[in-house]
C-alpha cells in the first residue's frame, strides 16, 4: 500500500509532469497566444487569396472563367467570415499585425 506521502506528493503536482500542466496556479497564456498568432496568420494568408481572386476577376484574361471566379471569392468570404467568428477575431487584430509585419521588414532592410 502507499503511505499518505505519496499521496501528498501527487496533490503538490509533482507526478506525471502537473508543474506543466498549470497545477501550481501560473497562467498558460503562452501556448494560447501562439495559437492565436498562427490563426490571425492563416487569416491573412486567407486575405492574400481574396485579393489574388479579385485582381483576376479584373484581368481580361480570366474572362472565360469570371463565374468561376465569382464563386470562389464568395466562398473565400464565408471561410474568412466563419474563421473569425470560430476564433473571436476582430479586423483591427489582422490590420495590426499587418502592421508590425511592415514595420518589421523596414527594419531588416
Amino acid at each position: 500500500m502507499r503511505g499518505s506521502g505519496f499521496r501528498e506528493h501527487m496533490r503538490e503536482g509533482h507526478h506525471r509532469g502537473g508543474r506543466h500542466r498549470g497545477m501550481e496556479g501560473a497562467p498558460q497564456r503562452g501556448a494560447k497566444t501562439f495559437r492565436r498568432g498562427k490563426a490571425i496568420s492563416f487569416l491573412e494568408m486567407l486575405h492574400v487569396k481574396r485579393a489574388t481572386i479579385k485582381q483576376q476577376l479584373e484581368q481580361p484574361e480570366f474572362q472565360s472563367i469570371q463565374q468561376i471566379l465569382v464563386g470562389e471569392l464568395k466562398a473565400i468570404d464565408l471561410v474568412i467570415q466563419e474563421f473569425c467568428q470560430l476564433f473571436d477575431i476582430q479586423e483591427n487584430e489582422t490590420n495590426n499585425s499587418l502592421q508590425e509585419e511592415d514595420n518589421a521588414h523596414e527594419t531588416n532592410e
